[in-house]
Order: structure tokens, then C-alpha cells, then sequence
């Protein structure tokens, strides 16, 4: 490609439900924006199986079939779609300045959607069973575990929130800590600790996620003793954090101790650079969810395209 075919009057990174959202939006603008898909095109939906709570799909959809149907959307309309991976930003000065590890980016106006990756424990036997009883969202899959015994690891309150939520459609739920108390606020260790459904088992360490096809049961260990215990479970939920993908803006965007992007102007999508707005789960840290992130594209797309207006 030539240098002058590179630039775009709009950059999105991410190819998740917010940058294909903020791409429907800026190609229907006019503004022929360029997505760059990044390392996980189609974003954390891709490994999930099935979505039931996107408005406008009765009958669910796989994460992966969804996010085709973004993409074949945001195509339809003018957006030019690349796969490649930014490796670095400039920012200091426009056009902006995206490296790829295929090509160099130009641009007036930059849309980031990098999104967020959860965290996980880094167990083999995790990642073997991950959409098959093991999950990172209890607002997403609970649905799934209807009478079900599960197991929420993690101390903070996310894990709090996710073990009450589940308590609404669980069986029983075990909260798995590993330190001998939790980190979370006071009100919600006390919704935990008044909550029937609920059995906090401390210092365990998930040694090993136990199942074939699917989970069966976790698999504990203390570990000042060593001793292990068997927890038969059908369902593991991560909540140990999630890390936002910003790495790349380090240094030139503000953002949180975690690494969100924090928003310049309460209400709109604009970061602390005059033309870069964030859109998804690299700026949210409460909702995490594919219809909040599609919303925030949507309001991106709008914010870039009226300050490219104000630009003249």
C-alpha cells in the first residue's frame, strides 16, 4: 500500500462490538473510516458461545456469528476493515500516528476500542474448559447455571456482585478466596456474608479445574498446608479482575491506576488529546457488557464526527 492510501479521516482500533459500531456509524457519516481488527478481531465475544441478552436476537446468537454480522454491517457501509495489530502511538501531534505490525496509519480523528482481557488463573485445564463451564462473566452466562452448583473465585467486589447475582439462579454458590479476607467493601462482604446460597471458603487456591468435556467440580488447595479438597461444581467464574488493553497509549493518555482510559468530559467519549475519543471496555470498568460497549461506539463515532466538523 502506498503511504497516501493509509490515511483515514477516522481510525477505530477494535474489532469488538464498540469499534464495529463506531465503524457503522462514521462510514454512514461519510467519513470512510478504517478499523484496524487488532489481535482478537471480534473481541472478548468471540470466546463466548452463546448470547442471549444482545437486544434484537430472540432466539440468541454465538458470540462469533454476532460479531460477523457487525463486521459484514460496518463493511456494508464504507469501512475498511485491516488486520493488523497496532504496536505503537503518536499522538503528540496530527495527523496522528498508528504502527501496525503490518503497516503504517494516518488519521485525523483516533476511536480506541481495544477493549478489556479478563484475567484468568493461568491453569491448563482452565483455558481447555474455558466456554464449557468456565466463564468471566456472571452477568453474561449465568443464565446458563439455572439450579446449578457454581463456584465465583476472586475477592473484591466483583466477586461479591457476581456471587449474589448467581445466588438469583444457582443452586448454591461457593466463593473461593485466596487470602483469609476479602478485599471488597464492607457492604458488599456483608450482602455475601447474609446470603444463605452462599459458602466463602478462604485461603484456597484453585489447583485444578476438573472435567472432560465440561466442568465437574474444582479442585482446592490450602496453601500453607498443601492439603487439596474437591469442590463438585458445573460452573467456575472468574472475577479477579480484568486488565484494559491500553498499554500502547501509556505515557500520552490519562488513565486510571488499572490502565482505563479515563474520559475527559463526563457525558461524551473525549479523551485528554484534542480528536481521540474511547469507546468499550477500555474506558468502562462497571459495565463490561456488548451493548454498553456498542452504545459508547456509537457515541464516539458521533463525538469524532462533530469535532472533525469543528475542524473544517
Amino acid at each position: 500500500m502506498s503511504q497516501e492510501s493509509l490515511h483515514s479521516k477516522v481510525l477505530i482500533l477494535g474489532a469488538g462490538p464498540a469499534g464495529y459500531t463506531a465503524a457503522i456509524y462514521a462510514a454512514r457519516a461519510n467519513l470512510q473510516p478504517t478499523l484496524l481488527a487488532g489481535p482478537e478481531p471480534g473481541g472478548q465475544l468471540t470466546t463466548t458461545t452463546d448470547v442471549e441478552n444482545y437486544p434484537g436476537f430472540p432466539k440468541g446468537i454465538t458470540g462469533p456469528e454476532m460479531m460477523e454480522e457487525f463486521r459484514q454491517q460496518a463493511e456494508r457501509f464504507g469501512t475498511r476493515v485491516i488486520y493488523d495489530l497496532a504496536v505503537t502511538a503518536e499522538l503528540g501531534r496530527r495527523p496522528f500516528v498508528i504502527r501496525g505490525d503490518s503497516d503504517v496509519y494516518t488519521c485525523d480523528a483516533l476511536i480506541i476500542a481495544t477493549g478489556a482481557s479478563a484475567k484468568y488463573l493461568g491453569l491448563p485445564s482452565e483455558q481447555r474448559l474455558r466456554n464449557h463451564g468456565v466463564t468471566a462473566c456472571a452477568t453474561c452466562d449465568g443464565h446458563f447455571y439455572k439450579g446449578q452448583d457454581v463456584c465465583v473465585i476472586g475477592g473484591g467486589d466483583t466477586a461479591m456482585e457476581e456471587a449474589n447475582y448467581l445466588t438469583r439462579m444457582c443452586r448454591s454458590v461457593h466463593l473461593v478466596h485466596r487470602r483469609d479476607s476479602f478485599r471488597a467493601s464492607k457492604i458488599m462482604q456483608e450482602r455475601v456474608f447474609s446470603n444463605p446460597k452462599i459458602t466463602v471458603h478462604y485461603s484456597r487456591e484453585v489447583d485444578e479445574v476438573l472435567g472432560d468435556a465440561a466442568v465437574t467440580g474444582v479442585r482446592l488447595r490450602d496453601p500453607a498446608s498443601g492439603a487439596t479438597e474437591q469442590l463438585a461444581v458445573t460452573g467456575v467464574f472468574l472475577a479477579i479482575g480484568h486488565t484494559p488493553n491500553s498499554q500502547l497509549f501509556r505515557g500520552q493518555l490519562d488513565m486510571d491506576d488499572a490502565g482505563y482510559l479515563k474520559i475527559a468530559r463526563p457525558g461524551s467519549t473525549l479523551l485528554n488529546i484534542d480528536g481521540v475519543f474511547a469507546a468499550g471496555d477500555v474506558a468502562d470498568k462497571h459495565y463490561r457488557q456488548a451493548i454498553t460497549a456498542a452504545g459508547t461506539g456509537c457515541m464516539a463515532a458521533i463525538d469524532a464526527e462533530r469535532w472533525l466538523a469543528e475542524q473544517g
